[in-house]
């Protein structure tokens, strides 16, 4: 983490080191920040962008966290801001159509379907306003802004769709159940100031980079995981502001996991189950040719939703 990030460009993420760092900030003052503990046991802050590719790359050990330690640690998601616009020239990409070969090349070092075509078809000119409408999406349900961030995710990484505008973000809405009227009525107001209040903590707090995982426990001792890294960092990170935290069992079978979590790539799946990587997609393909599952197909790689 050494290297300078004057000159990096936020969308360029670093494989190595698992992150896309932003223009901003020191790691060395992230532990200036103050973080105000939790009811449960351990809190994390969760520093990500809805087009954060090294952000989608931990959705697998995430999601798993939540099932295994959903009873200890509770999770804020707060907004980066990745993407301000495209005034700038960086790290080598200078215009959208710089992105594309990157996410193609990302997506195979996550193992998780990202299609780079997107910045050639109908880029974006700002990650801000789905920033806001997560934002928005929060003031009126935590656990359906994460469903509506997961959805606009799964649109701007395996389905090319540009989701800077309000016609995708409204759709996203609507199908993860949120209130439309107050939706756009949060969207144009507070929620902007909500954002502003994340990228302020942000800056507090040293973030540089996305993901970054702030876990704090009662006394407000922390410990902070940069950028995507395997399931065991996350795991360490909690037993060790909680040695005594006890991990959940959790059902297994494909069909509680997708009740569960309604769309699943293969990775997700494999990390999920336990099934090896080089057979979870068997079994999903199963699933899927007897009517179970429905696929979508990328140029790198699938994802399989519920057929309820």
């Amino acid at each position: 983490m050494s290297k300078e990030t004057v000159n990096t460009n936020p969308l360029l993420c670093d494989i190595e080191t698992g992150m896309c760092e932003t223009t901003e900030g020191n790691a060395d003052t992230a532990s200036q920040g103050n973080i105000q503990s939790t009811k449960k046991s351990v809190k994390a802050i969760y520093y990500t962008d809805p087009i954060c590719s090294s952000c989608w790359g931990i959705e697998p050990q995430l999601r798993k966290l939540k099932l295994e330690y959903g009873n200890v640690v509770d999770i804020e998601y707060r907004m980066g801001g990745l993407l301000p616009d495209w005034n700038y020239n960086s790290g080598g990409i200078g215009k959208p159509s710089d992105v594309a070969g990157h996410w193609d090349e990302v997506s195979i070092h996550y193992d998780m379907p990202i299609d780079g075509d997107l910045w050639l078809e109908d880029p974006l000119d700002s990650s801000y306003p789905p920033s806001i409408a997560f934002k928005a999406a929060q003031m009126q349900s935590n656990e359906k802004a994460i469903d509506f961030l997961r959805e606009i995710r799964e649109m701007v990484f395996l389905k090319k769709i540009n989701i800077a505008k309000w016609e995708h973000m409204e759709k996203a809405a609507k199908k993860v159940g949120l209130d439309i009227a107050q939706f756009n009525t949060d969207f144009e107001g507070d929620a902007k100031a909500l954002f502003e209040e994340d990228l302020k903590l942000g800056r507090e707090l040293g973030v540089r980079g996305f993901p970054t995982m702030f876990f704090v426990d009662e006394a407000g001792n922390k410990d902070i995981v940069y950028g995507t890294r395997p399931y065991a960092f996350y795991e360490m990170a909690i037993l060790k502001l909680n040695p005594k935290a006890e991990k959940s069992e959790y059902s297994k079978d494909w069909e509680t996991l997708f009740n569960k979590y309604p769309s699943l790539t293969a990775k997700e799946y494999s990390e999920l189950s336990g099934t090896p990587r080089n057979e979870s997609e068997n079994v999903l393909n199963e699933l899927s040719r007897n009517g179970t599952l429905e696929k979508l197909t990328t140029k790198n790689g699938s994802i399989w939703t519920f057929k309820k």
